[in-house]
């Protein structure tokens, strides 16, 4: 008899929202660590678990490779371009300079590779995951939970050495809420950086620290489209025609997840990526993509590599997954093309099984 796990109630969920602000209007924030761990287990929680209330069994190891990929950006100097500022690494904590920071760093500067996918297969690159899952196990799974004057582990609990388990509930509750765990956690962690005053010289008045914190960068996107138009040919991935310029647009949007994955990459008209937009698309083209994951597997993974994106189909497959169950539970609308939208309907998840 198989076991059933039923989602939470909508009294439980609204009990995790509310603790969930509560973390951040009454936790300590004495780095952007705490920021940091949320985002990875939102992640993880679509990578890895399902829609359903049961338990989910993280690895501290699986948390400290995701702040690797969260902070890798910021230990190179952040140059503002403004006249009075100087470029250099933020500070991410009041005290002294963050740990993560700083072993990451120190490990960029030892690199001869600027990318973090070249850079996992160096030899000094295990100790610096030892390094930065001891500091994530240590600080922030410690302290997260800790608010309002006390501790209320809603979230986790410890489940042996090297692992920690998120309660029931949890996972569904990151899956369901997951753009707003996103983006209280992304603008808490610009604001907490900005309000710094050892970030003064180096910020000045830029309003571009969320893009270099979070987006990948330009030269990246130019060595994807590049990769993108040798395997798949100038022609949209939506429309077919052909292209002389073209977007390298995010297949599931950035803004339900904005993680680069290199096997969500298509190239895409100007026009068509402006007038899909923020929506996920429609059936033919959902079934034309999963097609493309299981046929141009290696090649997608091989061209996400040179551009420095993380490159599994899996990981790609559930994302899709929960994006399409996500918007089928709410009633959302697929587009097609221009002007053109579908409902989406249990046929859409069905592609997934």
């Amino acid at each position: 008899m198989q076991m059933r796990f039923p989602p939470p109630s909508p009294e439980a969920q609204l009990q995790f929202l509310t603790k969930l602000q509560r973390v951040f209007a009454e936790g300590d924030f004495t780095a952007t660590y705490k920021f940091a761990l949320l985002i990875a287990l939102a992640d993880l929680a679509i990578e890895c678990g399902a829609d359903d209330g049961r338990e989910l069994v993280l690895t501290t190891r699986q948390i400290g490779e995701r702040f690797i990929a969260l902070y890798w950006k910021h230990g190179l100097p952040f140059s503002a371009g403004f006249p009075g500022s100087a470029p250099g690494v933020l500070v991410q904590n009041k005290g002294a300079q963050a740990a993560v920071v700083t072993a990451i760093s120190t490990f960029r500067a030892s690199c001869p590779t600027t990318s973090l996918a070249a850079a996992a297969s160096l030899p000094g690159y295990p100790q610096l995951i030892t390094a930065i899952t001891g500091t994530v196990s240590a600080q922030p799974l410690n302290y997260l939970q800790n608010f309002g004057g006390g501790t209320d582990e809603f979230l986790y609990e410890r489940a042996g050495t090297g692992r920690i388990r998120l309660k029931p509930g949890v996972t569904y509750c990151l899956r369901r809420f997951y753009p707003l765990v996103q983006q209280l956690a992304r603008t808490h962690w610009v604001d907490h950086i900005k309000q710094n005053g050892r970030n003064q010289s180096i910020l000045g008045s830029t309003d571009d620290l969320e893009y270099f914190l979070f987006s990948s960068s330009r030269q990246s996107l130019a060595v994807m489209a590049e990769g993108l138009r040798k395997l798949d040919g100038a022609k949209c991935f939506y429309c077919g025609g052909p292209m002389t310029n073209a977007d390298v647009d995010h297949y599931i949007p950035f803004s339900l997840y904005p993680r680069d994955l290199a096997h969500n990459f298509v190239l895409a008209h100007p026009s068509c990526n402006r007038s899909k937009s923020d929506t996920l698309a429609a059936l033919p083209h959902l079934e034309r993509w999963l097609t493309r994951l299981d046929y141009k597997r290696d090649a997608l993974a091989e061209i996400g590599e040179q551009a420095a994106f993380q490159a599994d189909q899996m990981v790609s497959r559930q994302v899709g997954a929960w994006a399409y169950t996500s918007a089928s539970n709410a009633g959302g609308n697929a587009w097609l093309a221009a002007n053109e939208y579908a409902p989406i309907d249990h046929s859409y998840a069905a592609c997934f099984e």
